[in-house]
């Protein structure tokens, strides 16, 4: 036995020193290898993976259940020249946080690196060679997986295995081995979050650094570029107004009012607007508070504030590369990955701006339409301007609205004042101008116009007989050349060449048209190219006039290579592209063959059209024709009409059909539409053309006691109509009608001549005893409340409901109740509350 015993013993010795033997080999052989080289520590990738409790963020990494808090924070490292064969786990009490390190890397999954779940990103840590990983499932898993063919590393939990070798199962079975290259000390590692806090400065002061570059070089006129000034320097608010309803719209304060304090509010907020209503300019202050931190402005309290020009992201697949390749400098160290991680964990504004002019905006999978959709960035506060005749389509209930209404008086004569004189006499000039000719006192309701208009004035230029919106941008155009011929008549060029390249422009003309008129609205052209169809001295001409903008854009030349710079060339605005456009609108329409482009947006060219009609009488005529033979072109008849001098026959008939059906002059319209509709009613009412039906949709606001017109609320107003037939007033809900109102208001029907039915309807008519008799042949009819209606009876006096009953007194206070039940929170009632307190 005790023989036994011996040679056990010995055996066990022999073991316990083969042992020995074989560790002391496996670390001198280790000992052998050259450690890992700065570089290639560098090139690797470490995973500070956070370990969350049960019921944390769903897309982020869960702590596996029924574990130690020693197990659950093993770490894995893996030997980049074995990365199936070796692997060895910490427990917690090692100083190394849980990490994953090799040399040779390709992409794994966003939200390792931060990446915040809503947005679009596809970049992140990085896994060896013959992995891959399921993107969709892997972050709702306790732990994470990175499988390859045979591999399994499961990080947050126990490993099981890699390939065939069995691994052990308990965090007191791992042995700890230190990361290649000499241990951190404490004087090594920086501050958890400094690394991050130095990229987002870094990142905040380049895009102000751009922001600034945008917002600090307007021009309010074109041609003067010796007068560049900071947006805040010729700011001037516009009105404002905010959606409640389906045509029902809330004076808003000021811009600071764009987002709501109130929770639950849209985070997206579309911003509407005619063309030159200052949407563009709009954009650029909220920039320019941002960057300068403006007390008391909202747009200076997020972290990030980006403004994006949409015309610019042609091709672009995502905020991301948006933000990398054109808001930031050209020299930017912040790679694609930054700027990702970046805006997936910052309080983030965006305002993609000109949304008219985005050339993908007919690609429905566009990173702009998934960010409004809710589908990716759902964390980004959104600010997205276009034209009122372009707002993206299905966006979703919690999506706001909010639209320019231009400027009144008050801002007229603070934009003179503030920017073009102080002198009190020249501003009562300027405006006494305004206040004569009725079409300047409508374009000027856009600020485009009304600072032409300042600026022009003051530097001696006749305005004052201009009758039409050609002929005020044709004189503008005109004061652009004519200042630029005078400048450079010193210069090489002689100014009847000069003259020369700017009546001749049939090569620009061209290019607008094709351009407005395609698919995809591109206004942008590459500098090369543009010079090579319009040659050197033309093109220099326009640029130094100030129509034609020359500009420095970033571009990628393809994936993965470095960005590049390239010159090219846009409009100073899109309506000097409709402008020229026009002119090869008339010279199309000269063969009678020519059809007008299915997909053209009619309304959205509006000016185009405009236009070409007020540049030549034939060729305009001819464009009428082609507007009213297509379903979608009455509005464009009603505000291009206007625009000739003479209507032919052929007009005459095309007017004909178009106010033989139902006109409308609503409320929430511009004063240039509702101009032009009452400039084609009155003409068509001179050429004795039947005038079917108007409607007065939360227009009307009053009736003139001298004139017996009819006020609108934007204060044009519609005068007496002798061939109108039937006349409705669709108040704003709520209003109560006063005698001397609801008087004039017979005295107007009375005083129209073929007018045969007047219709009130959302409003409360006050109790007559009696109407004008002189009403014979006139049917007044009154709908307070939908389904609720009324006719005047002639012979009783009495106003009677359908069934011919007659409406008692008492049963008349009883619907001025229900009235008022119905429509409490209505303006109109609530001031009618706060007069009688």
């Amino acid at each position: 036995m005790s023989r036994c015993k011996e040679r056990f013993s010995s055996l066990g010795d022999v073991l316990l020193i083969c042992a020995v033997i074989f560790v002391g080999t496996v670390m001198a052989s280790n000992a052998q290898q050259p450690p890992e080289s700065q570089e290639q520590r560098e090139e690797s990738v470490r995973l500070d993976i956070p370990i969350e409790e049960e019921g944390a963020h769903s897309q982020g990494v869960n702590r596996k259940r029924g574990h130690s808090e020693a197990e659950n924070e093993a770490t894995v490292d893996r030997d980049p020249d074995e990365p199936s064969q070796k692997t060895v786990g910490a427990p917690a009490s090692s100083m190394y946080p849980m990490s994953l390190t090799s040399s040779s890397l390709m992409p794994i999954a966003p939200e390792l690196m931060g990446h915040h779940p809503n947005l679009p990103m596809g970049y992140g840590a990085m896994l060896p060679p013959g992995g891959s990983m399921q993107p969709k499932n892997f972050m709702t898993q306790p732990g994470v997986n990175i499988a390859g063919s045979n591999n399994v590393v499961n990080i947050g939990c126990h490993v099981q295995s890699i390939g065939s070798v069995p691994l052990a199962t308990s965090s007191s079975q791992l042995n700890p081995v230190p990361p290649p290259g000499p241990v951190p000390t404490p004087d090594h590692v920086p501050p958890p979050n400094q690394e991050s806090d130095d990229t987002m400065s870094t990142f905040i002061q380049e895009l102000k650094e751009t922001g600034k570059a945008l917002y600090d070089k307007i021009l309010p006129i074109p041609y003067i570029k010796d007068e560049l000034d900071s947006v805040d320097k010729v700011f001037i608010e516009v009105g404002l107004e905010r959606r409640v309803g389906k045509d029902s719209w809330k004076k808003l304060g000021s811009y600071h009012d764009i987002f709501p304090k109130e929770k639950g509010n849209p985070r997206i907020q579309i911003i509407e607007g005619d063309p030159g209503y200052g949407k563009s300019t709009l954009a650029l202050q909220m920039v320019y508070d941002w960057c300068n931190e403006v007390s008391g402005s909202p747009f200076s309290g997020p972290d990030i504030l980006i403004c994006l020009n949409l015309r610019q992201l042609k091709g672009i697949t995502s905020i991301a590369q948006a933000i990398k390749q054109f808001s930031l400098p050209f020299d930017s160290k912040l790679k694609l990955l930054d700027v990702e991680q970046l805006i997936s964990k910052s309080n983030i504004w965006v305002i993609f701006d000109a949304y008219d002019e985005y050339p993908d905006q007919h690609n429905k999978d566009n990173f702009v339409m998934q960010m409004l959709k809710g589908k990716i960035g759902q964390h980004v506060n959104i600010l997205l301007t276009t034209r009122s005749s372009c707002i993206p389509p299905a966006l979703g209930a919690r999506t706001g609205r909010i639209r320019l209404t231009g400027f009144d008086n008050a801002a007229q004569e603070r934009y003179i004042r503030k920017v073009v004189t102080g002198d009190d006499e020249v501003v009562k000039k300027v405006l006494k101008q305004l206040n004569i000719n009725p079409t300047l006192g409508v374009l000027c309701r856009a600020p485009l116009f009304s600072v032409m208009y300042a600026h022009l004035t003051h530097k001696g230029s006749m305005l004052h007989e201009i009758s039409s919106v050609t002929g005020f941008f044709g004189h503008m155009i005109s004061c652009f050349l004519s200042h630029t011929q005078n400048k450079l008549s010193g210069a090489d060029e002689s100014p009847e060449n000069l003259q020369t390249h700017a009546d001749t422009h049939a090569a620009l003309d061209k290019l607008a048209f094709e351009a407005l008129t395609s698919k995809m609205q591109q206004l942008v052209w590459d500098r090369t190219f543009f010079v090579g169809e319009l040659g050197e001295v033309f093109y220099k001409l326009y640029v130094d006039v100030g129509i034609l903008v020359e500009e420095k854009e970033t571009y990628i030349p393809a994936p993965g290579k470095v960005p590049q710079h390239k010159r090219v060339v846009r409009f100073y605005h899109k309506l000097f592209g409709e402008w020229y456009a026009a002119y090869h609108l008339i010279e199309c329409v000269k063969s009678r063959s020519y059809i007008l482009p299915e997909n053209i947006n009619l309304y959205d060219l509006k000016f185009l059209f405009m236009f070409a009609c007020g540049l030549d009488q034939p060729g305009g005529s001819q464009v009428i024709k082609l507007l009213g033979e297509r379903k979608d072109g009455a509005k464009s008849v009603v505000l291009c009409a206007p625009q000739l001098k003479e209507w032919s026959h052929d007009i005459q008939t095309t007017v004909r059909g178009i106010v033989s059906s139902r006109i409308h002059i609503k409320g929430y319209d511009s004063r240039l539409p509702q101009r032009s509709t009452i400039q084609l009613l009155e003409l068509a009412s001179q050429h004795k053309i039947p005038i079917s039906e108007v409607w007065l949709q939360g227009s009307f606001s009053s009736v003139d006691p001298d004139s017996l017109s009819l006020v609108l609320h934007s204060g044009l107003c519609l005068p007496q109509l002798s061939t109108l037939q039937e006349l409705v007033i669709w108040t704003k809900p709520g209003r109560e009608v006063t005698v001397d109102e609801c008087t004039r208001l017979l005295n107007y029907a009375i005083h129209s001549q073929l007018l045969r039915k007047l219709t009130m309807e959302d409003c409360i008519l006050p109790w007559m005893d009696s109407i004008p008799t002189s009403l014979d042949n006139v049917q007044v009819s009154w709908m307070p409340i939908l389904s609720t209606s009324f006719l005047y009876s002639l012979r009783s006096g009495k106003w009677q409901n359908r069934s011919g009953e007659i409406l008692t007194r008492g049963a008349y206070d009883d619907l001025v109740t229900k009235f008022r039940e119905r429509y409490s929170n209505r303006p109109w009632q609530k001031q009618r509350r706060a007069e009688r307190e």
